[in-house]
């Protein structure tokens, strides 16, 4: 049976990704949001009515994690606003809801991977808003599914990958803090995982999801500059110096350790773990088929 599946944020990195992944047996239909005000709940309620997805995906959000400070209207609308509308919609139309968030729900002092269940404690606006969005999906949907995952990055789209890849082509040295600790996420990953869920009824509640392994922001350039070079993807190496966050202020405060627990979310979907450098290796791989196509 075919089951028709809606992904809002369609044109973001994840979107991208879901609407490539999309399991034979699923109808998807993705959509931007130049084509669905998400914030409009009649337009939302409509979009429900018109399409009647089993499953809703929102991978829509407001990411701009140092614009948020001073765009917070912006941040809340995307990110707090618009997914208490969608769940409201979705529990009145009988739909599921995947919804996406954010590693940046937590203030960064653990010294152990965070939990689905840990306290959280967002230390600027886009974590904030974020969290303000699962508590409102929560409220209007309680059975929905939630997805928080960090450093997503994919082929398509702007995220640290390409930026680093870009710096690395017109410099010879960069400097890239050393003392913020996480996971990468290639979000194709990301949305094998989302797919899994959406096939998956009892899959609900908050699941944490990144690629498996731990990593600075600075071992994961070093690691982007040395793989690229491999795939002749940079031509001269490229000196990646380690720094302090202090040393780098940005006007957003960042947790200090993301890492997430990814245990749970693993054994009841059954999905292996992929190290993120294996992963990272594949984005790269694909860049360069699309580079050359």
């Amino acid at each position: 049976m075919t089951h028709t599946v809606l992904v809002s944020g369609a044109g973001g990195q994840l979107g991208w990704e879901l609407l490539r992944t999309v399991p034979g047996d699923v109808q998807v239909i993705g959509l931007s949001r130049a084509e669905l005000d998400i914030t409009d709940a009649n337009a939302v309620n409509d979009c429900l009515a018109r399409h009647k997805p089993a499953v809703w995906v929102n991978a829509a959000a407001y990411t701009a994690v140092d614009k948020a400070e001073s765009e917070v209207d912006a941040a809340m609308a995307a990110n707090a606003v618009a997914p208490g509308v969608i769940a409201a919609a979705c529990a009145h139309h009988g739909a599921r809801l995947i919804h996406v968030s954010t590693d940046f729900v937590f203030d960064g002092s653990a010294s152990r991977p965070y939990s689905p269940d840990d306290a959280t404690g967002p230390l600027g606006v886009y974590g904030q808003s974020k969290l303000e969005g699962e508590r409102a999906v929560l409220v209007a949907l309680p059975e929905a599914t939630i997805f928080r995952t960090g450093w997503v990055y994919s082929a398509h789209g702007g995220n640290f990958v390409k930026t680093m890849l870009r710096l690395m082509a017109e410099r010879d040295a960069l400097s890239v803090v050393d003392d913020q600790v996480g996971t990468p996420t290639w979000a194709n990953g990301l949305a094998h995982a989302v797919w899994a869920a959406a096939k998956a009824p009892h899959a609900t509640g908050i699941f944490h999801w990144s690629d498996a392994g731990v990593c600075s922001w600075y071992d994961f350039a070093v690691a982007i500059e040395e793989e690229a070079r491999a795939l002749a993807l940079l031509g001269s190496p490229t000196t990646v110096a380690p720094i302090s966050a202090a040393d780098y202020p940005t006007p957003a405060s960042r947790p200090a350790y993301s890492v997430l627990d990814k245990h749970r979310v693993r054994s009841l979907l059954q999905l292996p773990a992929q190290h993120w450098r294996s992963q990272l290796r594949a984005m790269l791989n694909e860049l360069k088929e699309l580079n050359n196509a």
